[in-house]
């Protein structure tokens, strides 16, 4: 994570939990960086002037004024109802870090007492999912949205591994698994490479050209493939 985004996210990160303080040492531990450098980031955000301050004492810590820096959310309560419903079910997908923190900043800009309820109404619904769980790299979603070459190292359904040099296309979720759907430089086409088959996620530095794909590539003979976002 570049310095750009962290302070992005310890903005984020002190926003949802505001009023309650976080520890640099607990904000060091969050982004794998020292409690200096954590620091020097907060001082920076103060003196940009975001309202940052710091409570002392051992259960002190960093604070955000929430209320001075979010804007109303614009959320019906139904609406944050079902934004809350669909960030849960991601639990178990690559996506689940920006799924939970997602969720914590819906509530965060919510009212006090809409938010208690959204959250009491969404956790009356619940997913039944296999009890074996089919862990899945978050490097999974960086290699989705980093518009680079990743070099997997990955093991088939016959246990036999190998090292793929893949353009990442797209992603496709069906029956709790999730699939990578990339340019196999390997095979010279497109594959799907299941999430919990790989073994390392790496990113190179190349960025390869755009390529169209087209679902006709993906070659599925069953089921009816549906974009989470409407057109």
């Amino acid at each position: 994570m570049n310095r750009t985004d962290r302070l992005y996210a310890l903005v984020e990160e002190l926003r949802a939990m505001s009023p309650r303080p976080r520890s640099a040492r607990w904000l060091a531990e969050r982004f794998e960086v020292s409690r200096r450098t954590v620091e020097r980031d907060l001082s920076a955000l103060q003196q940009a002037g975001l309202p940052i301050w710091a409570e002392p004492g051992r259960t002190g810590g960093y604070v955000i004024d929430a209320a001075a820096t979010l804007g109303p959310a614009g959320f019906t309560l139904d609406e944050a109802i079902a934004v809350l419903i669909g960030l849960g079910g991601l639990r178990r997908s690559p996506f689940r870090q920006p799924a939970a923190t997602a969720a914590r900043k819906i509530l965060a800009v919510m009212p006090d007492e809409e938010a208690r309820r959204a959250k009491a109404l969404a956790s009356r619904v619940h997913l039944l999912e296999p009890v074996e769980e089919s862990p899945t790299p978050p490097a999974f979603a960086t290699a989705l949205r980093a518009g680079r070459v990743v070099r997997l190292r990955y093991r088939d359904p016959a246990g036999r591994e190998s090292v793929r040099e893949v353009e990442p296309l797209g992603s496709i979720g069906k029956d709790g698994y999730w699939y990578l759907i990339a340019w196999c430089r390997l095979r010279d086409g497109v594959r799907a490479f299941r999430g919990d088959r790989m073994l390392s996620v790496d990113l190179t530095d190349e960025r390869p050209e755009p390529r169209i794909l087209r679902r006709e590539d993906l070659g599925i003979q069953y089921g009816h493939l549906r974009s989470v976002i409407d057109d």
